[in-house]
């Protein structure tokens, strides 16, 4: 399995990680604990503190993220292109994702942090432009 491959599972992985520590274990504590029931999560309101609201909007942007980096991922893997550069800049990616999750879940929102998590999100970016074109570059 190659590099780039390695790191959309880690992608995938990270993400779930993210909805069962950020989001599960915040919301199955209060139901356990009896502050909560299962219907005091609605998805279409804000509610809970403001890290728990950050966990929930690390982890839905994870999501929106991941089948980005997936059809990238993929597309190299199907074509069966591997470009030099390929997996490092997958590695990027994952490193970026990382970065920017635990900035947006662990970090109080201030211009400085938001700022930073900011750059983090544009690495990963940059990163999948570039990937984008060493796959297209390649399969010339």
């Amino acid at each position: 399995m190659t590099l780039s491959l390695w790191m959309l599972l880690a992608f995938a992985a990270w993400t779930l990680a993210v909805l069962l520590v950020g989001v599960g274990v915040r919301r199955w504590t209060l139901i356990f604990k009896g502050e909560a029931s299962l219907t005091s999560f609605p998805g279409d309101t804000a509610h809970g503190a403001p890290a728990y609201r950050r966990a929930v909007r690390a982890h839905a942007n994870c999501v929106e993220n991941l089948p980005v980096f997936g059809a990238i991922v993929l597309v190299g893997a199907v074509a069966r292109l591997s470009p030099a550069g390929f997996g490092a800049l997958s590695a990027l990616v994952m490193a970026g994702r990382v970065l920017q999750t635990t900035t947006h879940a662990l970090l109080p929102e201030t211009n400085r942090t938001v700022a930073l998590r900011f750059g983090f999100f544009f690495l990963q970016v940059l990163a999948m432009i570039a990937m984008s074109a060493e796959l297209a570059a390649a399969a010339r």
